[in-house]
């Protein structure tokens, strides 16, 4: 009760209930928006293999008899999210693969890795190629065209960023002998593999493929392409050739694709072809992880460790000094001032 009021007034105060509330109608005649989302709890798995165009190419029931690839698009509500090669997505609509027919991403499972680069070391805009990558394959070629150690800096670079394991695969073994190239990395725990172009070592790329993701890197007319369709019968992805005045390949693949590889055990294992590139930016990499990632891909020296401490728990300062003064030899040198060269430019 306040001065202006006396018991009387409650009495006569009149009484309201919801339905006395008068509702502008929607001059549109459509439903208000609301931010609630649906949870579509009945999303069908899948694993994206390629984008085309703002499509993408879906495999659901994966290692089951109803195994099939679909189209699908992008939902609304994912905005610009960006959705790549080998991602594990959730989609609803028609899911039946039938000619025609076209589901909805709805949903991107937490990714395990995420393999980016950017247009250059200043450009901080990413652009992500693979999710879900637990090994990159690193394709460079002996020869025509010539192998570019900095390069492959780049992409062990960008594969320690990611938390991927690098294997290199040196092709064209048959036009020079890659062993002097080969040896300014062998401070390095790096799987090497050789081939000629007339022997691929089919049997042995395979092995290492079973049972795990992996994203191919490389400069354009290494062989990528030859690989995968060696690898994967019946893939035809596009093959070019190098210009024989410039040394440089000519770009073919144009997109990112997954594939399933078998071997002659029932094992399976994905590979995922990308375009050849011929500079690989690192702008939206983080300097103070560079020279960590490559301490704890290094060969561990037979010299005992200062303090007894080795050599990927040391810090920055400590594991140029170290490496300087010869503990990984001259390959680790050699590394590290094209590392720390990276680091200038990334910083």
């Amino acid at each position: 009760m306040t001065w202006w009021s006396n018991d009387d007034d409650e009495d006569d105060e009149p009484q309201y209930d919801e339905s006395s509330v008068r509702i502008r109608p929607n001059p549109k005649g459509n439903k208000p928006r609301t931010k609630i989302r649906p949870e579509y709890a009945n999303a069908v798995p899948g694993r994206i293999l390629t984008v085309d165009r703002g499509r993408f190419s879906v495999l659901v029931d994966e290692d089951t008899p109803e195994e099939r690839s679909i189209t699908a698009s992008r939902a609304r509500e994912l905005g610009k999210t960006a959705i790549v090669t080998g991602d594990r997505v959730g989609l609803v609509g028609d899911t039946s693969g039938a000619e025609g027919s076209l589901s909805r991403v709805v949903r991107i499972t937490p990714r395990s890795t995420l393999l980016r680069r950017s247009a250059d070391d200043t450009d901080a805009v990413e652009r992500v190629i693979v999710a879900n990558a637990d090994q990159m394959l690193i394709v460079v070629a002996a020869a025509n065209p010539e192998p570019r150690a900095r390069l492959i800096d780049r992409y062990l670079v960008a594969a320690f960023d990611a938390g991927i394991t690098p294997i290199l695969f040196i092709t064209k073994t048959d036009l020079a002998d890659p062993a002097e190239f080969l040896s300014e990395f062998d401070c390095l725990d790096l799987t090497i593999v050789t081939g000629r172009r007339d022997d691929l070592p089919l049997d042995h790329l395979t092995s290492l493929l079973m049972g795990h993701t992996t994203v191919t890197v490389g400069h354009s007319g290494v062989g990528k392409s030859t690989l995968v369709n060696a690898l994967v019968p019946g893939t035809d992805r596009a093959i070019g050739r190098v210009n024989d005045v410039t040394g440089r390949g000519r770009h073919t693949s144009s997109s990112t694709l997954g594939l399933r590889v078998h071997d002659g055990e029932g094992r399976s294992g994905w590979i995922i072809d990308t375009p050849g590139v011929r500079s690989f930016g690192l702008g939206h990499v983080d300097p103070a992880n560079v020279l960590k990632s490559f301490a704890r891909m290094a060969i561990p020296s037979t010299v005992p460790p200062p303090d007894g401490i080795p050599l990927s728990e040391a810090h920055d300062w400590e594991i140029l000094d170290r490496v300087k003064a010869g503990e990984l030899g001259e390959s680790g040198k050699a590394r590290i001032e094209s590392l720390q060269k990276l680091v200038t430019t990334l910083g």
